[in-house]
């Protein structure tokens, strides 16, 4: 049997998935480990020991190989997806020195030296002295180097969790370039560890002989080694390609090639990207992400809480559909979106904006979240129907904002994530856009990513143009209703997009009395 299959691994929050496809994005065999998010020793700590998630990795792939009828000699290449922004601390042979930081991690580090000298300086112009401020108090790096500071002394290295399992897999401290989101000193711009003046190195505890070294997309991070090999299956001396993140990959998996194709992700944080040739930033000094495709970037929007809202709605007042589901044995979703079918577009006026947790730029880090417009004739329905519109308008304030920035407009989408499973969310997003709107062929859009990757790097693509209109298809399309396109944009320019703007000082006020969030 020829070498014609790409095996993905997919690492995230609350899973484990080992994904086996072929040259045509067709999903063979799937394998799926579910793990424990985090655990939390201290109030908004999120942490996981790392041996956790390469554990997960090893039995995702042994159990893969026993549902299998495809050999691993088959297989071409490997390439591996995580969850952004998961640091772990290591000594010089790869151990662990404490447990992993999870990107859903709160805490931060107050008080610290702003950045001085001419920097310094050039934020006060710019306006940009407390983004700064907000970046070094959220990076972990401060965190640990402050309160745990001979860990930092001993850590030879301070990766991404796809760094770590990188050197689990081909014992190189390396990592792809894909990969690097998060606060460590990159050069968004070069793609590569950011020159000796930059202000990140400033702002954070770093030095360059920390880091690992860059791959880019597509290329070879090294091999299997026999250690990974014993403990996973995978032949010893296949190539480990380099992707990206899970966000990044997702983009790719879902065909989102070319800057007219927005890519929406209904993820615990939901996101807007597009994929850009050229550097561009939706946010002024907000740099565009690495792409999953080398000479590329990813311009991305967050709604930072995004659908963890609607788990926590689900958690908070669906017990009644819950009990429903496992009575009458259907999914919850079915019945969460008969939920709202009564509930008129516009929700009789309800309008939520999505404001969770405050933002860098763009919502302020004043930010709060809120909902106006109550009245005695609303229900669940409408407070459900209502989180998925305000999400909606928001990821519609960032296409908007993207076109801007960018020049290019985008009449394309694609919904990838868990939200995406849901025929009311889709709908919704199709009515507030006014444009089509399909989920991609199949589900595992982050791991078809990851494979599209490996596919141009071990050649079974010439190019990812070719490996994107060969491996990702659209699956069902959602059409908007031109009455409610038109009900929305109302809403959308007569209400939604003047919250922000009419309750900024409110929040001010908030943050003044409270003291949260934190200057």
């Amino acid at each position: 049997m020829s070498q014609e299959y790409l095996l993905a691994l997919d690492v995230g929050t609350q899973s484990v998935r080992a994904l086996l496809f072929d040259a045509h994005g067709r999903l063979h065999h799937k394998t799926q480990i579910p793990i424990e998010p985090y655990v939390s020793p201290h109030p908004g700590w999120a942490e996981q020991d790392p041996d956790v998630y390469w554990t997960a990795v090893c039995q995702a792939c042994q159990q893969l190989w026993q549902i299998s009828d495809i050999p691993p000699a088959a297989i071409a290449g490997v390439g591996l997806t995580t969850q952004r922004a998961t640091v772990v601390n290591v000594d010089a042979q790869g151990r662990p020195l404490r447990p992993a930081i999870v990107w859903l991690d709160q805490r931060r580090t107050e008080g610290l030296k702003p950045v001085g000298g001419l920097w310094g300086a050039a934020f006060r112009l710019a306006g940009m002295r407390e983004t700064v401020a907000y970046i070094q108090a959220e990076a972990e790096a401060n965190w640990i180097m402050h309160h745990q500071p001979r860990i930092w002394e001993q850590t030879h290295k301070y990766l991404y969790l796809s760094g770590y399992l990188t050197h689990k897999l081909t014992g190189q401290f390396v990592d792809s370039v894909g990969g690097q989101v998060g606060y460590m000193p990159l050069d968004y711009k070069a793609k590569t560890w950011a020159k000796a003046w930059d202000w990140k190195w400033r702002a954070l505890p770093m030095s360059p002989d920390k880091l690992p070294d860059l791959i880019p997309p597509a290329q070879s991070l090294g091999v299997i080694t026999p250690a990974a090999s014993a403990a996973t299956g995978i032949p010893v001396g296949m190539p480990l390609i380099a992707a990206a993140a899970d966000k990044a990959c997702e983009v790719i998996g879902c065909g989102a090639l070319e800057p007219h194709i927005g890519a929406l992700s209904y993820g615990t944080t939901a996101t807007i990207n597009t994929t850009h040739k050229r550097y561009v930033e939706v946010i002024p000094l907000i740099p565009p992400y690495p792409s999953a495709v080398p000479d590329a970037y990813s311009l991305e929007i967050q709604v930072y809480r995004g659908f963890w809202m609607v788990s926590w709605f689900k958690r908070e007042f669906g017990l009644r559909e819950h009990q429903l589901a496992a009575e009458r044995g259907v999914q919850a979703e079915e019945l969460f979106d008969n939920l709202i079918a009564d509930v008129p577009p516009g929700s009789l006026g309800l309008t939520l904006q999505p404001y969770w947790s405050p933002g860098l730029r763009v919502p302020g880090p004043e930010a709060k979240g809120a909902i106006i417009g109550w009245g005695d004739v609303h229900t669940r329905g409408h407070f459900y129907r209502a989180i998925l519109e305000g999400l909606a308008y928001a990821l519609r304030e960032g296409k908007e904002r993207t076109e801007k920035r960018s020049g290019v407009p985008i009449t394309e989408l694609r919904v990838a994530g868990g939200g995406s499973q849901s025929d009311a969310a889709m709908q919704i997003t199709a009515d507030v856009f006014g444009l089509p709107v399909s989920r991609p062929h199949i589900y595992e859009a982050s791991g078809l990513g990851a494979a599209i990757d490996v596919a141009v790097g071990v050649g079974l693509h010439s190019d990812f143009a070719t490996a994107v209109a060969t491996m990702t298809r659209t699956g069902d399309t959602f059409i908007p209703d031109p009455i409610t396109h038109s009900l929305y944009n109302d809403l959308y320019h007569g209400v939604y997009q003047k919250m922000y703007k009419q309750l900024k000082p409110l929040y001010e006020t908030i943050r003044s009395v409270t003291g949260y969030p934190a200057r």
